[in-house]
C-alpha cells in the first residue's frame, strides 16, 4: 500500500475509533449506575475505570499525531485499547454473548491495525563502538 494511501486509511480508522471510544467511555459515566450494573458482571467502579481508559485512549489515538507532539503515544494508546477489547470479547463470550463478541473483536482488530501502522522503529541507529582487543599481559 502506498504511503499516502496508508496514512489516509490510518487517519480515517483513528478518527472513527476515537469517536467510538469517546462515545463508549462517556456513556459509562452518563448512564445510571443501576443500568451499568445490570449490563455487566463487573462493579460500577471498574466500569467507570474502563470508561476513563476509553476516553484517554480516544484522545491518544488522535491528539499526538494531530499536534505532532509525542507521536509515540498513539501506538501505545491503540495497544491499550486492544487490551480493553480483548477483555470485552472474553467477557462477552463468558456471559454467553456468542455473536455479540464480533463487534468488540472487529474494534480490537482495527485498534491493532492502528497500533501496528503507527509503530515506528528508529531507522538511524547509532552503532556501538567496536571493542578493542586488550593486549594480554605477558
Amino acid at each position: 500500500m502506498r504511503t499516502t494511501t496508508r496514512n489516509v486509511t490510518l487517519w480515517t480508522v483513528q478518527v472513527l475509533l476515537a469517536a467510538l471510544f469517546l462515545f463508549a467511555g462517556t456513556m459509562k459515566f452518563v448512564m445510571p449506575d443501576a443500568a451499568l450494573a445490570a449490563q455487566s458482571p463487573f462493579s460500577v467502579s471498574f466500569i467507570h475505570f474502563i470508561g476513563v481508559c476509553e476516553i484517554l485512549g480516544a484522545a491518544g489515538l488522535v491528539l499526538p499525531w494531530a499536534t505532532r507532539v509525542a507521536r509515540w503515544l498513539t501506538p501505545l494508546a491503540a495497544a491499550g485499547l486492544v487490551i480493553i477489547m480483548v477483555g470485552a470479547v472474553a467477557t462477552t463470550l463468558a456471559i454467553g454473548g456468542g455473536a455479540g463478541a464480533a463487534v468488540p473483536f472487529v474494534v480490537g482488530a482495527l485498534s491493532l491495525y492502528v497500533a501496528r501502522g503507527r509503530w515506528r522503529i528508529p531507522t538511524a541507529v547509532t552503532p556501538l563502538p567496536a571493542r578493542r582487543a586488550h593486549a594480554k599481559a605477558a
